[in-house]
C-alpha cells in the first residue's frame, strides 16, 4: 500500500531548483535506499517528506493514519537534558495528554468543581477521555518501552545518566534513533544513521532496520549498509529519480547496463537520423536542381517524418569524477615493524589506562591492511606513534630506510583552514597558479573555491582535497584514518581504484565494511591492547569472527 504520493513536486533554493516535477509512491512495506551525489537533494527531499519543506508545485499527500519520524544528519538533542530525560521526550502526543490529565486533576481538586454535579461529571468525562487515549499511546508502558529501546541500541544502565553533550557522535545518532523507534512510526526517514558509528553501532542499526515493522528511507554512503538492509534504491540524478529493484550491488550494476543499453540506442538512432537527413537533403537539391516538385515533396516528406520521431536523450554515462592517481614505488621490502609495543594515558583519578600492550605488527611492501576495532580501541593512538606525534612507553617501531609515509587524517588536522586551496596545493607541488587552478579542477573544484579558503569548505571537500596532497606527496606507505568519510559513493570508488593501482602500501582504518572488501587483504583487529590478524578482507574476517563464535 502507498504511504506517501509525490506528485510533479519542487524545490529550490537561491540558486536555482534542488529538483522539478518529481513524483514518487513510497510503499509501507519497503527499505528504500536514497542515493546521489553531494548535493544532488537527498536531504532536501526528506525534509519534505518530514514536513519541514514545503513543495513549491504539485502535491505531497502522505496517507492519513500514516505517521512519519525523521532523524537529520545532525540529531535535535537536548543539551540540558540526560539520555534518560531526552529519551522519555519522544513522544510529544503522550506528553501532550499527560499535561492534560495533570491540568484535570488540579481541576477535580478545586472546590467550585467537586462541588458542582454538573461540572464534576463532564471534568470526570474529559479525565476518562484522556486516560483512553494515554492508554492507546502506550502510555502506563512507556518508561519500560523507552528503556528497553536504549537498551536495545547498546547503552547500558549507566549511559542513562550521561548528559548528552558528553555522547559521542555516534551514541548521538543512536539516541535520535531511538526516540523514532519508542513511537513506532509508520515511515522512518533516515538521513546519514550510519556517520561515527563503529562496526557494532553499524551492526546494530542494520538489525533494526530490517526488522522494522513499517517502510524506511534511508540516505547512507555506506554500500555495505545499503547492500543487507534495503529491498529498493531511488536514485536522485539531476533532479530526476529513478527506481531500481534490489540492493546496491544490484542497482550498480543494473544502472551500468540500463547506460550501455540506452547509450546504444542513442547511438543507433542518432545514426539513422543523419541517414534520413541526408538522403531528404539528396531528394531536395537533386528535385531543385531539376525542377522536379516530386524529389521534393518526397523531401519534404522524410523531413516531416524526422520531426515526429521522440529522440532519445543522450545518457551521461557518469557523473564528473576527481582524477586521483597515486604513483607510488617499490622502496624497502620490509615497511613497517612493530614489537611489543606499549602505551598508556594518565587519567583523571591519578591512575592511568592501558590502550596498547604488546602490540606487534610486520607490514610488507604492497600489502593493503584494514585496521579495525571498537571506537576508543587506539587505533588513532597506533597511528600517532607510527607518524611520531606521540612516544611510546616501550616497545619498538622501525620504519623502512626508503619508506615515505603519506597521512590522511580523519579530521583534517593536516590542512592549515586560514590558507586558500591555490597556496595549499603551491606549497605541495611546483605549480604555476594556472597548473594549480587547473589541478584542482581534477578535485571538482572550481575557480572561485580555488582562491578562497581550506576553512570554506564542506567534509566533503575538505576529504577531496585531503586526496588532492597525498597525489603530490609521493609517498609510498599511506597511513589512511577513514578516508571515505563524507565522501559520496562516487568519490569512494575512484579512491578505490586508485588504491587498486598504487604500487606503495597502504594501512587503513575505516569502518566502511563495503570500501574494506575492496581493498584489503589483511585486517588487523586491536582488541584488549594487541593486534589479532585475519587473512583475506571484511567479510573473511566478518565470517572468522562469526565461526569463533559458534564454536563450544
Amino acid at each position: 500500500m502507498i504511504a506517501v504520493h509525490l506528485d510533479r513536486v519542487s524545490v529550490s533554493y537561491g540558486t536555482g531548483p534542488v529538483f522539478l516535477d518529481l513524483s514518487w509512491d513510497i510503499h509501507d512495506d519497503r527499505k528504500v535506499g536514497l542515493v546521489g551525489a553531494n548535493g544532488c537533494g537527498k536531504s532536501t527531499l526528506l525534509r519534505l517528506l518530514a514536513g519541514e519543506l514545503q513543495t513549491e508545485t504539485g502535491y505531497f499527500v502522505p496517507r492519513q493514519d500514516v505517521r512519519i519520524g525523521y532523524l537529520a544528519q545532525e540529531p535535535r538533542l537536548n543539551p540540558a537534558h540526560s539520555v534518560w530525560a531526552e529519551a522519555l521526550t519522544a513522544s510529544n502526543e503522550l506528553a501532550e495528554v499527560e499535561a492534560r490529565l495533570e491540568r484535570i486533576e488540579t481541576q477535580l481538586a478545586d472546590p467550585t468543581v467537586y462541588g458542582n454535579s454538573a461540572r464534576l461529571e463532564r471534568t470526570l468525562e474529559r479525565q476518562a477521555r484522556q486516560l483512553e487515549e494515554f492508554e492507546r499511546l502506550g502510555g502506563p508502558g512507556y518508561e519500560s518501552r523507552v528503556r528497553s529501546v536504549l537498551l536495545r541500541l547498546g547503552f547500558d544502565e549507566n549511559d542513562l545518566a550521561l548528559p548528552t553533550p558528553a555522547l559521542s557522535g555516534g551514541q548521538k545518532k543512536l539516541l535520535g534513533l531511538a526516540k523514532l523507534l519508542i513511537t513506532a512510526p509508520e515511515l522512518l526517514l533516515l538521513d546519514e544513521p550510519d556517520n561515527h558509528l563503529d562496526l557494532t553501532g553499524k551492526t546494530l542499526l542494520e538489525e533494526t532496520i530490517r526488522n522494522y515493522a513499517g517502510a524506511v528511507i534511508i540516505v547512507s554512503h555506506d554500500r555495505y549498509l545499503l547492500d543487507v538492509v534495503v529491498d529498493e534504491i531511488a536514485e536522485l540524478e539531476h533532479g530526476r529519480l529513478t527506481q531500481y529493484p534490489g540492493n546496491y550491488s544490484e542497482y550498480a550494476f543494473e544502472k551500468q547496463t540500463r547506460l550501455l543499453r540506452r547509450q546504444q540506442l542513442y547511438e543507433v538512432q542518432s545514426r539513422e537520423i543523419r541517414r534520413l537527413e541526408q538522403a531528404a537533403q539528396r531528394l531536395l537539391t537533386w528535385g531543385r536542381a531539376h525542377d522536379n516538385e516530386d524529389l521534393i515533396r518526397r523531401g519534404k516528406n522524410i523531413e516531416r517524418r524526422i520531426e515526429r520521431i521522440e529522440r532519445i536523450e543522450k545518457p551521461v554515462l557518469e557523473n564528473k569524477r576527481m582524477g586521483l592517481e597515486l604513483k607510488g614505488w617499490r622502496g624497502s621490502n620490509k615497511v613497517l615493524e612493530i614489537v611489543d609495543l606499549q602505551k598508556s594515558f594518565s587519567t583523571s583519578q591519578n591512575g592511568s589506562q592501558t590502550v596498547l600492550a604488546g602490540l606487534d605488527l610486520l607490514i610488507w611492501h604492497g600489502e593493503r591492511v584494514g585496521l579495525v576495532g571498537a571506537n576508543g580501541s587506539g587505533k588513532s593512538v597506533l597511528f600517532r606513534l607510527i607518524l611520531n606525534q606521540d612516544d611510546a612507553d616501550e616497545g619498538i617501531i622501525k620504519i623502512g630506510p626508503s619508506v615515505v609515509i603519506g597521512h590522511y587524517s580523519q579530521e583534517h588536522e593536516t590542512l592549515d583552514y586560514e590558507r586558500s586551496l591555490l597556496d595549499t596545493v603551491r606549497r605541495s607541488g611546483q605549480f604555476t597558479e594556472s597548473a594549480a587552478v587547473n589541478f584542482l579542477g581534477r578535485f571538482l573544484f572550481n575557480y572561485e573555491q580555488s582562491r578562497g579558503p581550506v576553512g570554506n569548505l564542506s567534509g566533503g571537500e575538505r576529504s577531496r582535497l585531503q586526496l588532492a596532497l597525498l597525489m603530490l606527496s609521493g609517498a609510498n606507505f599511506l597511513l589512511l584514518d577513514e578516508p571515505t568519510n563524507n565522501l559520496d559513493i562516487t568519490s569512494t570508488e575512484v579512491l578505490e581504484e586508485a588504491l587498486a593501482d598504487f604500487e606503495g602500501t597502504v594501512l587503513v582504518i575505516s569502518h566502511d565494511r563495503y570500501f574494506l572488501d575492496r581493498v584489503s587483504e589483511r585486517i588487523v583487529e586491536i582488541e584488549d591492547g594487541g593486534l589479532v590478524e585475519y587473512a583475506g578482507n571484511f567479510s573473511d574476517y566478518q565470517a572468522a569472527k562469526d565461526e569463533s563464535k559458534r564454536r563450544p
